[in-house]
């Protein structure tokens, strides 16, 4: 009985771990192309060269839009903040540097754990960003 016992337990955690590689061999087996647009949708280009600027920004953008702040790092320019509103969806956005006149802001949002993909959610976004960094521009003069 003891026998049988550790067969099946030892059956029972095989077929789990290989559960486990099948999903995580799912998530890296993206192709290419859909990768590429995925990354086209998050990611736009600024023409300001002040990262702390840019953040401030990305920050009340977000805040704006309903998110509550979870982590801010001026310093490796990453933001994240959650909207709960009879769901989950957060969003981690990047500032990154391009150049001496640019910056790289890309956005990456998940829905409860699921990553999103559809393009309306990231277009809110850059457009509030737009006009908040178009505000933030004029109003400094």
């Amino acid at each position: 009985m003891k026998k049988q016992f550790v067969i099946a337990l030892l059956l029972s955690l095989s077929l789990l771990g290989g559960c486990a590689v099948n999903a995580q061999k799912g998530v890296l087996d993206s192709s290419g192309e859909s990768m590429l647009k995925l990354r086209q949708i998050q990611t736009r280009y600024f023409d300001t060269s002040d990262k702390k600027k840019t953040v401030e920004a990305v920050i009340a953008t977000l805040q704006d839009l309903g998110f509550v702040l979870d982590k801010a790092s001026l310093e490796l320019g990453s933001v994240t903040a959650t909207k709960l509103a009879g769901y989950r969806l957060r969003m981690t956005v990047n500032v990154i540097p391009r150049g001496a006149e640019q910056m790289t802001v890309r956005a990456s949002a998940q829905y409860n754990i699921v990553p999103v993909e559809d393009p309306t959610p990231y277009q809110h976004f850059f457009d509030a960003l737009a006009k908040s960094l178009f505000l933030q521009a004029h109003t400094e003069e």
